[in-house]
């Protein structure tokens, strides 16, 4: 495992322990982890798609939690069905699983589906009017109003 040093930054920031700390948490935590398999997709300024692929698991066995900045999916497989043959070879994976996602403030889960095996998870970035940047006048002459972004406008 190749560890990126944030030593650098740190002498240079202040404010962004949390973050690097976030980040050289997260790549000790998944170097050998790769079940169930998964994409992140950006599908818009503000929308994402998590999907996973869970073949075999039904939605009473997927536990799908948000929490503050947290996203668990949990995968929880009964008992084997019962075959009432030998079983020779067995290379689906019949393992539960645990995925964690650690989410930016204000993202918040839109929407889960299960279908055709693909548990597909849509997340949604909603900041608030309080939190968006407003245009101060001098002199207080006029009230505050949200300041519109030309770039994001453009793109």
């Amino acid at each position: 495992m190749s560890r990126f040093d944030f030593t650098p930054y740190r002498r240079s920031t202040v404010g962004f322990d949390h973050l690097f700390d976030l980040l050289e948490n997260q790549a000790r935590k998944n170097s050998g982890e790769n079940y169930p398999p998964f994409n992140i997709e950006r599908r818009g300024e503000d929308n994402y798609r998590i999907t996973l692929a869970v073949a075999g698991f039904k939605s009473d066995d997927i536990e799908v939690t948000a929490q503050q900045n947290l996203l668990t999916v949990v995968g929880k497989k009964n008992d084997p069905e019962s075959n009432d043959g030998d079983m020779l070879h067995m290379g689906i994976a019949n393992r539960g699983f645990e995925r964690r996602f650690e989410l930016a403030d204000f993202v918040f889960v839109q929407n889960a589906d299960l279908a055709d095996g693909l548990l597909v998870i849509d997340l949604i970035r909603e900041v608030p009017d309080a939190m968006k940047p407003k245009k101060i006048t001098i002199n207080g002459q006029a009230a505050l109003e949200v300041v519109k972004d030309d770039q994001a406008d453009a793109a």
